[in-house]
């Protein structure tokens, strides 16, 4: 069974949150917790495919659970759910490991789209947020852009639809030293360091459905 995750102080919000993922991954049992130290129990307990967090939180920021979720390596999809959208707190969570961004502001049936896209490899963005990323890109775009190979092509891909390093390895049929190769590759030639950004890049390239 699949297992979620939802880290969120105001009980109105984490009901809808968790009603939300339930109904889009009816197999999943979610989880609530309401601050960082409960959070880190429910990772402790089992850890969760998807977690959805907020990043203010009573006691703590969110990206404490994003840094540990990422680090530990066993949760694909990372998602951060806040009201805020500023480059303050988008930036530190992306670095972190953040492998999505939804606010919490938009209507439920967007973000109920923006979790369903998860499947198809669509990066989980609020459009606000991911024009936010794509100026950015755009202002950093100042080189010609370094074409990729077909076999870091079919990395970033793997990495746009949640793959994990381990996961990237056995599907291309290489040793995990030579997909980290490939990864480090991607990263460098389109300047970027998460793997929402990644995301992002491959929807750009059509690798994966549009945002």
């Amino acid at each position: 069974m699949q297992h979620g995750l939802v880290v969120e102080d105001l009980e109105a919000s984490a009901a809808w949150l968790c009603d939300v993922l339930e109904e889009v991954f009816p197999e999943m049992a979610v989880a609530q917790a309401g601050c960082v130290a409960e959070g880190r129990q429910a990772i402790e307990a089992c850890t969760p495919q998807l977690a959805l967090i907020d990043l203010g939180l009573p006691d703590g920021s969110g990206i404490e659970l994003i840094r540990q979720l990422a680090h530990g390596g066993q949760t694909p999809h990372i998602i951060v759910s806040t009201i805020y959208a500023d480059d303050r707190h988008l930036f530190p969570a992306l670095r972190a490991g953040a492998t999505g961004y939804l606010l919490k502001d938009q209507a439920r049936e967007r973000v109920t789209k923006s979790l369903r896209g998860i499947a198809a490899g669509e990066p989980p963005l609020s459009p606000r947020v991911a024009q936010r990323l794509l100026r950015i890109f755009a202002q950093e775009q100042t080189e010609p852009e370094v074409p990729l190979s077909p076999r870091e092509r079919e990395v970033l891909t793997l990495i746009a639809k949640g793959f994990r390093l381990p996961d990237v390895a056995e599907t291309m049929g290489v040793t995990r030293n030579t997909a980290a190769g490939y990864i480090k590759a991607v990263y460098r030639k389109l300047n970027i360091s998460s793997r929402a950004e990644a995301a992002l890049e491959a929807s750009r390239l059509g690798l994966v459905g549009d945002l």
